[in-house]
């Protein structure tokens, strides 16, 4: 099987045509022989438009493709609950979820993910009220309703993962574990003290995930969130992968290429299995 990856379309900042950009990218995957196509979140900053883009994009593939996707923090911002991001809410959605593959020895498990305020290593004199005010006034998660602290909901992340891999571990299976925020502190970057990006650091993900997937080796680690081009890179028996697009507007042009599909086409990874 053929598994293409992706994160950080963000079709709605990018001002694509989306009907036109569902149709090229189905196209695509289809002549590339993909079986499986993984988004790692932020297509929309609406999970129902995220969702319909999905089922709209299973549609166009048939069954030739099949097409799962988890949300990044922009589809968490709007048309939909805290509530039922946890539950199974639409066909292609794989959070807390997974999917054997036919005819071999690979599951898939898919988790949304979040973040402890870790990564903020060289913010000093900070508590947790202070990184949780600031995430309020200043950034795009502010507006995300959660019944808990974010340390709490990273906790439930951790739990649930744990609880998937145990799963997998006992029905002997290699694991590609995909997600949206950042697992590994190696993938951060640091600025100059007092730069206001230390400060967003702190929502970008927890070391704690990449030390929990490393405990039980799992084989390959899709993320998103963080918009770079790294390679992919074995950390103890586990490969990462970071494979977002990332925005072009008059403001931010993080492309490599000069047109979305461009860049989408040179930042998927494919792996077979």
């Amino acid at each position: 099987m053929k598994i293409a990856m992706t994160s950080d379309n963000h079709f709605d900042v990018n001002r694509l045509d989306v009907t036109e950009t569902l149709k090229q990218q189905a196209e695509f995957l289809a002549n590339q022989n993909v079986s499986l196509y993984l988004i790692a979140g932020d297509l929309f900053n609406d999970f129902e438009k995220s969702l319909t883009y999905v089922q709209n994009l299973q549609n166009e593939l048939g069954g030739q493709t099949l097409v799962k996707f988890i949300a990044g923090n922009h589809d968490m911002v709007h048309g939909v609950t805290f509530e039922e991001l946890e539950s199974n809410i639409g066909t292609g959605y794989l959070h807390n979820q997974y999917l054997d593959l036919p005819g071999t020895d690979w599951r898939i498990i898919g988790n949304n993910g979040w973040y402890d305020y870790s990564f903020a290593t060289n913010v000093k004199g900070k508590t947790a009220d202070n990184f949780a005010t600031w995430k309020r006034a200043y950034w795009i998660d502010g507006v995300i309703q959660q019944p808990m602290s974010d340390a709490e909901r990273m906790t439930l992340v951790l739990d649930e993962t744990t609880q998937q891999l145990k799963s997998a571990q006992k029905a002997r299976k290699h694991v590609l574990y995909f997600t949206h925020f950042v697992p590994r502190q190696d993938y951060i970057r640091y600025a100059p003290q007092g730069n206001l990006w230390n400060m967003a650091n702190a929502y970008m993900g927890s070391p704690k995930l990449g030390k929990l997937l490393e405990s039980y080796k799992v084989a390959r680690v899709l993320f998103g969130h963080m918009h770079i081009h790294p390679q992919a890179q074995l950390f103890e028996q586990t490969t990462y992968y970071n494979q977002s697009v990332g925005y072009h507007t008059k403001r931010i042009n993080e492309w490599q290429k000069d047109n979305f599909m461009a860049e989408w086409r040179s930042r998927l990874a494919f792996l077979e299995v």
